[in-house]
């Protein structure tokens, strides 16, 4: 899901959450356990790595490490009850974001460019972002890359895939020192993890993502009634 369409957080987070860890924990747990999947996807795609506006890759990874860092310590001070009052709107605001992005993104586009101030902050509040939570923020990635002019969707998929990997990496330092990981849980889904970003990227050069999408909507949609139901239910 990662590797194809974003959204992979939507099929790691609901399942910690039924195996009974607190959000704020299987958040943290399910960074880690996305790490190397990403890690793997990232790999995959470095022959296809190039500058975006005039703003090198290595700019830009440096920013979302340091976003990722903020938003990952920000996840660790907040208090478990705090973080399932405030996920569910996270989950819906990325909801919004993989349902709407792409068409916002085309709009924005025939409108206005990024200049180079104006992505470096964008890069920054997506570190943050992907610290802190992370749901969809591979499609906020995407649809705030499609401002730049010239740049397909599938043009993205490399610069996305490492800022996703960074940003993950970021946290899992925060995470794993602040003893946030259940390991018990991370281990089977990192092992599925590395498989799936691998393959997942062998297969997002050759296949149009949109069934993924669509998937990855439908699983997102119902994590949403399921967190609101959780949290005010």
């Amino acid at each position: 899901m990662n590797a194809l369409a974003g959204g992979g957080t939507f099929a790691t987070l609901p399942s910690l959450l039924a195996l009974g860890l607190p959000a704020n924990l299987a958040n943290a747990t399910s960074n880690v356990a996305l790490l190397p999947g990403a890690g793997t996807s990232a790999w995959a795609f470095r022959d296809e790595l190039a500058p975006l506006s005039g703003v090198s890759i290595k700019l830009l990874a440096a920013i979302t490490f340091a976003g990722g860092l903020v938003g990952s310590v920000l996840l660790v001070l907040t208090p478990s009850r705090a973080f399932d009052v405030i996920i569910p709107w996270l989950v819906l605001y990325a909801f919004v974001v993989l349902a709407f992005g792409k068409s916002a993104s085309g709009w924005l586009q025939r409108r206005v460019s990024i200049g180079r101030r104006t992505l470096l902050s964008a890069q920054m509040l997506l570190g943050v972002y992907g610290g802190y939570f992370g749901g969809g923020v591979g499609l906020m990635t995407t649809a705030t890359y499609g401002l730049l002019a010239g740049h397909s969707p599938r043009e993205l998929f490399a610069p996305r895939t490492l800022m996703l990997a960074v940003a993950n990496l970021a946290a899992a330092v925060v995470f794993i020192a602040a003893g946030m990981v259940r390991w018990w849980a991370c281990l089977p889904m990192l092992a599925g993890a590395v498989i799936g970003g691998w393959a997942g990227a062998h297969v997002g050069k050759k296949l149009p993502a949109s069934v993924v999408r669509g998937w990855t909507l439908l699983v997102t949609g119902a994590t949403v009634i399921v967190f609101f139901a959780r949290a005010y239910g």
